[in-house]
């Protein structure tokens, strides 16, 4: 909305007194003091060895290694919504160095990804030159805010030197697999070596040797934590690629660009991630991470424990996995998810004689109805096919299977509600006794019976039921055949009896299944890091030796993938690498003799390289190695209250619980087993910073306008004459609401942004944005700028001179507030109590004492830092404040001399004493008994009780 001229509004005249705080003396004081940060190295954090060690003292510190989570630098530049959490890490970050911590703190850029790739399509601008220039100018705004970064470990990972390791951290997971006994990942080559001996199984009952080329690594890639498979995945035509299931939006649609995205069976490379489901749970108890964020990995990993069972059919068998293993006598027919690899093997020629028509769906053969059905299906999102709609739709296969319990050839049937990313794509379904089966059985005309008695008086013909009984307190009921019985157990019972009947008939087993899946890690794009893989005449595949890392994007003349009609499902990937056939066609000599090779034309999606940047920070130019193993202990090594390591406080938006913190977790945990690293885990503490809301202006047609030029008159809003409404919401250039860093910096300066946004409320809590409030953290300055300038003259005006003992409880009360309030990274009300200090000293009138005002620009120190520096150097000191030691307050002046206590007679206050904190019960009971209210207030009434809670509280009981 329109303002005031911010000048005046923060109280600067035009003949204001020379040597007063303006927005001018600010940008001079902002700009010089960067300069000097910058020449003197004042945020270089030493390293105990390598390029980066620095000296002994600082290293022998207690290290703390404060991150943000990584910045896409976009090409509109920050608006003051981004800082936010830049802002916050930096005061954390100051504060520990002033209590005596060696601080990491730098920023780098998650510099790969579809924006910069979409602006090469519309402009023929390479990537690499429009993402650099907006890193530029990020940098530019960034430095502006003053923030503390050691700017000797920054890095983009489209930088060749960054993504080298991105991709040699790929071949250590490709050469890789996990064993399920030792639970973590060893070398491929530890795999061989077992096959080739014999001490495992060769499948298929063959020797390794007897096996060709081939065959070997089509064994190996049913292993390998990094692997490429032919496999459902989710096809999005409109943006030309393949997405992972988090990229999806509940809807079934691209979370970038809205398009519609479809089930599709691609050779994509994976990752994975499912060996780790277990460790990945267990270990999110001991990471100091919000519950809400630890209750979402939880559920996306989706832990369920149960039984699979084997269904014979035609001579082989179908799995399912059920955590309802109790129920198996229940089961009356099979649903298949429609993209289950069996469909087609077990589907016949011909409907076999006497199908339901019903199950049919009107084609003429099993094999018409199933590609019908498929076809439908692919254009649903899972979330709408498993939604609980009225209809439930299916098709008959005209295949049967087995229930192993009772002989009985039960239906199998394809239908939406199953998923193939859950289980194994496979249901036993008891209709009786789930409501989605109970629903298809109705509509197909299939059996319900009922095995677990129900409780609520229905009894067990199911005919009269209106829906699915579903308990775990029942009994189990008609449930025998030949030598095994569940009848009369319990469902616990039930479940232990079963499992152990299916493990001794080799039929089944009990189990845990996930609901987390594999991630899937090709995309076809060409913005993004290249794998290092190559295929030979065969098709098999061959890792890169590290001497030929990195291998980096060769030049294109079309950027963009192939994209289709984002309605068009039956369409096939091309990617942009794809069509350089001199870069993807390539004699190579892999140790074996120089042969003709074709490499991988998918890159990597844009997580890759946000999975491990913690640890480029840590040791950013080394050449030979991930990171040294001295300086990873020295930063991220496990300690006490830190088991398995990791950065001692990260913080970013809580849209990135799964995608990102998820995948970086399983990186570091197959780094720790293969022994490149001491930390298990990347991030030891989390911290959700809130957003920066603002004000979204929309005409009559719904269109956002300017938000700068809205005016308010009579409490509506106006925009060039019309009226406009007004709805609290995201900041962004989209919505014309934005208010960039820059403009408010030139306005009041970066110290007054960064208390504004610091003072706006709790860290973790949304707020909105009002330009006109800022002037009031501007204001603060001033007042401190005076408390210890002369505006007229510029000379310091504290005396040399011990504080009063009202002063020196004021600032030993703030001290002790406010160095709480910065562990616990509560910054608004530290810079209320900053505040509260500063008017009183403002108050009295009298010129401050040194002790009392050197003390309080080092509390305002890590909040404001640039007017910090400059009122320490004019208090006489040559060093710079940011490695000064921050005030340590007294005790004895921060209790109060007196506390109130409140005195009750029948629950009622009747009076107040004002007593020392230190007063015992008795002598409290004795003043209040003596009280000359209370004692009015008894009337001479005896007395029953007397509840003593020294020092604020009696409670007198009459009789």
């Amino acid at each position: 909305m329109s303002e005031t001229n911010p000048a005046a509004a923060a109280g600067v005249p035009a003949d204001a007194a020379p040597h007063r705080y303006t927005a001018a003396t600010a940008a001079e004081i902002e700009a010089r003091w960067q300069d000097f940060w910058d020449a003197h190295g004042t945020y270089a954090a030493p390293n105990p060895t390598g390029d980066l060690a620095g000296d002994a003292e600082t290293v022998a510190r207690p290290e703390k290694f404060i991150m943000d989570m990584f910045p896409y630098p976009s090409g509109a530049g920050l608006h003051v919504g981004h800082p936010l959490g830049y802002i916050a890490t930096d005061v954390f970050a100051r504060f520990q160095r002033m209590t005596g911590h060696n601080v990491l703190h730098t920023l780098g850029f998650d510099a790969f990804g579809l924006p910069a790739e979409q602006y090469a399509v519309q402009t023929g601008t390479h990537p690499r030159v429009s993402t650099e220039a907006n890193i530029k100018n990020m940098q530019t705004q960034l430095r502006r805010l003053g923030l503390g970064h050691d700017r000797r470990r920054s890095f983009a990972t489209i930088d060749p030197d960054y993504y080298k390791w991105t991709q040699w951290i790929f071949l250590q997971i490709f050469n890789s697999w996990y064993d399920e006994e030792a639970r973590k990942a060893r070398p491929i080559a530890e795999l061989v070596a077992q096959f080739e001996s014999g001490e495992r199984a060769v499948p298929g009952g063959r020797t390794w040797t007897e096996l060709t080329a081939g065959e070997r690594a089509d064994v190996l890639g049913e292993h390998r934590l990094a692997y490429a498979s032919d496999a459902p995945v989710n096809w999005c035509p409109g943006l030309g690629t393949v997405l992972a299931n988090e990229e999806v939006t509940a809807e079934g649609r691209s979370e970038r660009g809205n398009f519609p995205v479809f089930k599709a069976k691609l050779r994509q490379w994976n990752m994975r991630i499912t060996a780790y489901a277990d460790r990945l749970l267990d270990d999110l108890e001991e990471l100091d991470w919000p519950e809400a964020i630890k209750l979402q990995q939880r559920n996306w990993i989706g832990r369920s424990e149960g039984a699979r069972v084997d269904f014979p059919i035609d001579g082989e068998h179908i799995t399912v996995f059920t955590t309802r293993q109790d129920t198996l006598f229940g089961a009356t027919y099979m649903v298949l998810a429609p993209e289950h690899p069996l469909v087609e093997k077990f589907t016949p020629d011909a409907w076999p004689e006497g199908t339901h028509q019903v199950w049919t769906g009107g084609h003429a053969t099993p094999a018409e109805a199933v590609a019908a059905y498929r076809a439908q299906a692919a254009a649903k999102s899972d979330v709408e096919r498993q939604a609980e709609a009225k209809d439930k739709t299916g098709v008959f296969t005209g295949a049967y299977a087995t229930n192993p319990v009772n002989g009985e050839r039960i239906p199998v049937f394809i239908a939406d509600y199953v998923l193939t990313g859950y289980g194994t794509g496979a249901i036993m379904a008891v209709p009786a006794h789930d409501s989605r089966d109970f629903a298809f059985a109705r509509a197909f005309e299939l059996p319900v019976r009922c095995v677990v008695e129900p409780t609520d008086g229905r009894g067990t013909d199911t005919s009269t039921w209106d829906d699915a009984f579903s308990s775990y307190e029942a009994r189990i009921v008609n449930s025998s055949g030949g030598d095994v019985s569940l009848d009369g157990l319990g469902i616990t019972d039930a479940k232990a009896r079963i499992t152990e009947w299916l493990e001794r008939k080799g039929i089944g087993e009990g189990t845990v299944n996930f609901r987390l899946r594999d991630w899937l890690f090709s995309r076809q794009r060409y913005w993004g890091e290249p794998f290092p893989i190559v295929y030979d005449e065969e098709g098999i595949a061959h890792a890169l030796p590290e001497s030929m890392l990195p291998l980096e994007l060769p030049e294109v003349e079309d950027y963009s993938p192939r994209t289709f009609d984002p309605d068009d499902a039956d369409t096939q990937p091309e990617t942009p690498l794809s069509r350089n056939e001199d870069w993807v066609d390539v004699t190579l000599d892999l140790g074996d003799g120089p042969k003709r090779y074709r490499r991988e034309t998918n890159t990597m999606p844009n997580w890759a390289g946000s999975c491990w940047y913690e640890l480029r920070y840590l040791d950013p130019h080394n050449s030979g190695k991930l990171v040294d193993p001295e300086i990873e202990r020295y930063w991220m090594g496990p300690r006490e209250g830190r088991p398995h390591g990791g950065v001692d406080l990260y913080v970013g938006g809580a849209e990135h619980a799964v995608l990102h913190l998820l995948y970086a977790r399983f990186w570091s945990k197959v780094l720790f087993d293969l022994g490149h690293v001491s930390s298990a885990e990347p991030f030891h503490k989390l911290f959700n910073q809130g957003m920066i809301q603002a004000y979204v202006y929309r005409d009559a047609r719904g269109i956002a306008v300017p938000a700068a030029e809205v005016e308010e008159r009579d409490g509506a809003y106006y925009y060039q004459g019309e009226k406009v409404t007004r709805l609290l919401g995201k900041m962004g250039k989209s919505l014309k609401n934005a208010v960039t860093p820059d403009e408010i910096c030139a306005e009041y300066g970066a110290d007054t942004l960064r208390l504004y946004e610091m003072a706006m409320g709790p860290l973790d809590v949304s707020r909105p944005w009002d330009t006109r409030a800022v002037v009031g953290q501007f204001r603060l300055l001033q007042r401190l700028w005076r408390n210890i300038v002369d505006e007229e003259t510029g000379e310091v005006t504290v005396v040399d001179a011990e504080p009063d003992e009202a002063a020196l409880r004021a600032l030993h009360k703030a001290i002790d507030g406010v160095r709480g309030d910065l562990e616990g990274m509560r910054f608004n009300t530290a810079i209320a109590k900053v505040t509260e200090l500063n008017n009183h000293l403002t108050k009295t009138g009298r010129p401050v004492p040194r002790p009392v005002a050197e003390a309080l620009v080092l509390m305002v120190a890590p909040l404001a830092p640039h007017i910090a520096e400059e009122l320490w150097r004019k208090l006489g000191h040559t060093d710079s404040v940011v490695h000064q030691d921050f005030p340590v307050a007294d005790p004895a002046y921060v209790v109060d001399e007196t506390v109130t206590c409140v005195v009750q007679v029948k629950g009622k206050v009747k009076a107040r004493l004002e007593v020392a904190p230190s007063i015992s019960e008795g002598d409290l009971e004795k003043a209040a008994l003596a009280d000359e209210k209370v004692v009015a207030a008894l009337g001479g009434a005896g007395i029953r009780k007397v509840i003593v809670r020294a020092p604020k509280l009696v409670n007198i009981v009459p009789a």
